[in-house]
């Protein structure tokens, strides 16, 4: 299982940090804020200018979520420097007090490969072709404590559920938002998801326990991975240890929706005031190229977590070294194998609903106040978030957000700076502003994001 978990499972966490980009896909702090470009992503009732992306350029929106970050399994150490937590000079206390009972942490990438709106058939169209990623991971303390006491602590240790996950495709996108009247307006959005990979390992359940000076695990595990031309490789064993790829090409065929309305008070004690709700990606994947492996309860020897090295020859081991030996034993707890045949299965989108208010302020029309629950419908990676924000936009060329929220994975503060001169746009903002980082400038928090995009402009519309 090397060459699949090594990508997605102990790197996740020790790893994606020190790219800087390591989920959710859109830019929440501008969801109340008039010009920006891609609010019909967040709710495709919300009309705007005519606009065409620059390739690529048009939108980059990377982002890391979760209840663990860098800061739970890196510490720094008189003698070896920055290390992981298997070091022994960290203490089981000092690195398992600070771990929830679940502990998760998911990363989505998207990107904008081309997009465009334009008004008509009465109302306002968008286009656009995205490219999304998505990865996850969801271990039980349990785990940890195994790894990190397991040779000198308890000697039974029974763990719930954990998983792997990742996610890869294109989606092209139609939407078109119709003004009923001049308070109601209500928008869809129809999507064709093509599928690159998909790939998931769980763990339902595992028993370990120390007999004769070995651990002897039960465990019910499953991996499916779902790619064209992809199949697992065995050891001597019959045991997978990897996966190859012949031929890659198209894995999967889908189809999504999102669905919106806003409506608008323009008289009266509600005066200013606006309601909007949307629901993003109601869908799935038909995956028609798929592999399992599997372990239905065989009992196995399991040596690993025992012997970490954390020197080499000339002094400390590199960091990603020791990465690399923890992920080597978290591998062998899966101990699958596989009949070698290929079939289909169904994955389903991550559902968001979005439930906004927004009022303008009665003296200063540019400025805006907006509350915005959003909930994220995606099993052990689910999450709900609630953000209030103050938008102004002083001038038709420039508009700007802060907005502070507070979500299942603690708070954070946000920001927009939403540009528009006549012809192009550029934005660039954040839901998770980076609180604190190492001396590597690493993120040492988990709640972390980045979206920035270049648009050009055809025309100003009417809202």
């Amino acid at each position: 299982m090397k060459s699949i978990i090594k990508k997605t499972a102990l790197s996740l966490i020790l790893a994606s940090f020190a790219g800087g980009a390591v989920a959710q896909q859109t830019l929440n702090s501008a969801y109340f804020l008039d010009d920006f470009t891609y609010r019909h992503e967040m709710n495709p009732a919300y009309m705007g200018d005519s606009y065409f992306s620059f390739p690529v350029l048009g939108q980059l929106n990377m982002s890391t979520r979760g209840n663990v970050g860098l800061e739970n399994f890196l510490f720094n150490t008189d003698r070896y420097g920055l290390t992981t937590f298997m070091n022994p000079d960290v203490s089981s206390s000092q690195f398992l007090n600070d771990l929830e009972d679940e502990n998760n942490l998911s990363f989505s990438l998207k990107t904008s490969i081309f997009s465009m709106g334009f008004r008509g058939w009465g109302g306002y169209n968008t286009l656009g072709l995205n490219l999304h990623v998505h990865t996850g991971l969801n271990m039980p303390y349990g785990l940890f404590a195994f790894a990190k006491n397991g040779m000198q602590g308890d000697t039974h240790y029974s763990l719930d559920e954990f998983s792997v996950r990742a996610r890869g495709y294109a989606e092209l996108a139609l939407g078109h938002s119709h003004r009923i009247n001049r308070n109601l307006t209500v928008g869809a959005k129809l999507k064709v998801l093509f599928g690159g990979a998909a790939f998931d390992a769980t763990v339902e359940d595992m028993d370990i326990s120390m007999t004769q000076q070995q651990w002897m695990v039960r465990a019910h595990a499953k991996v499916n991975a779902s790619m064209k031309g992809a199949y697992f490789t065995e050891d001597e064993d019959g045991l997978v240890d990897g996966m190859e790829v012949e031929s890659p090409g198209l894995g999967g065929l889908g189809f999504g929706a999102d669905l919106g309305a806003t409506y608008q008070f323009d008289e009266g004690l509600l005066k200013g005031l606006t309601l909007s709700a949307a629901v993003l990606d109601l869908g799935f994947i038909n995956w028609s190229d798929n592999v399992t492996a599997y372990n239905e309860g065989e009992d196995f020897v399991f040596d690993g977590f025992q012997d970490i090295a954390i020197n080499s020859e000339n002094g400390g081991r590199e960091l990603e070294d020791q990465a690399d030996d923890l992920v080597d034993d978290l591998e062998k707890l899966y101990n699958v194998h596989t009949d070698g045949k290929v079939g289909s299965r169904r994955t389903s989108l991550a559902t968001t609903l979005n439930l906004g208010a927004e009022y303008v302020f009665p003296l200063y029309d540019k400025l805006k106040f907006g509350l915005l629950y959003s909930k994220r419908f995606d099993d052990v990676f689910s999450w709900q978030e609630t953000r209030v924000s103050a938008n102004v936009n002083p001038t038709r060329w420039f508009g700007a957000g802060v907005n502070y929220a507070f979500s299942t994975f603690g708070s954070s503060m946000g920001f927009v700076l939403n540009f528009h001169p006549k012809g192009i746009n550029f934005f660039v903002g954040t839901d998770y502003m980076l609180s604190e980082v190492n001396s590597q400038f690493i993120p040492l928090n988990s709640n972390a994001n980045v979206s920035m995009g270049v648009n050009i402009i055809l025309g100003k519309n009417k809202h």
